[in-house]
């Protein structure tokens, strides 16, 4: 089955540029030329994979992105864009996005990177399902679904929220060091890549907020710890 490609991208030129590449390679891409018209092409299921220009009319790739999270916490996003600011850059994996290209960029580039994700989605969906049920605390991580539950409410997690409570489950009450994590999730042991992994341990920090018993701490100048009180 082919990938289904949602590209938004406001330049005319560099859009048709990559949309032909892109079904040159065998991917199925409808190009928006602008936010607004990405947040009504959007629906559950009618995509494997966006690309959202950042610098859009109408409606920007940071709403956009948002707008599609609110509706599929699954879906791989990446971001183009002409900044390489890094609050831009920890701004758009705080929304959700798995992964960030600074104009100007290489078609092959793009291609592989798109492959690494779609890999390791795919990975995360053919893994067993006995091996990825955690409890936490009164939470149940199905890691396989990317959801965190409790009696209160279901959480939707991105790819990256799950692999990364994922190793943190796995390494429960010991200490899960900064380059494991990198490694595993990120691919990359970089120092943009901490600075967003730190945007993430907040974010889960969050989602485990309403359980006292269960608590994820910093180990200052080594990693992260999630502590399960009995």
């Amino acid at each position: 089955m082919q990938t289904r490609l949602l590209l938004a991208e406001d330049d005319r030129n560099l859009g048709n540029i990559l949309k032909n590449y892109l079904e040159a390679k065998g991917y199925i891409t409808t190009l928006c030329s602008n936010g607004q018209e990405a947040a009504d092409a959007f629906a559950p299921g009618a995509y494997d994979f966006c690309i959202l220009d950042i610098m859009m009319p109408v409606k920007d790739g940071f709403a956009v992105a948002a707008e599609i999270r609110a509706m599929d916490k699954k879906i791989p996003i990446l971001f183009l864009t002409a900044k390489a600011l890094q609050e831009d850059k920890l701004k758009g994996f705080e929304i959700g996005a798995d992964d960030y290209m600074t104009k100007p960029f290489s078609m092959e580039e793009l291609l592989l990177r798109i492959q690494a994700i779609l890999r390791r989605t795919d990975d995360t969906s053919k893994s067993g399902a006995v091996e990825n049920i955690f409890q936490i605390g009164s939470y149940v991580f199905d890691f396989n679904r990317q959801t965190l539950t409790n009696r209160k409410k279901e959480q939707k997690l991105t790819s990256k929220e799950a692999g990364l409570l994922r190793l943190l489950c796995i390494h429960a009450n010991k200490v899960l060091d900064r380059p494991t994590a990198l490694t595993e999730v990120w691919n990359d042991d970089s120092y943009f890549n901490a600075r967003s992994m730190d945007v993430y341990i907040v974010k889960l920090r969050k989602y485990i907020r309403d359980d006292p018993r269960v608590e994820l701490i910093n180990v200052h100048g080594v990693g992260f710890k999630l502590v399960m009180n009995a």
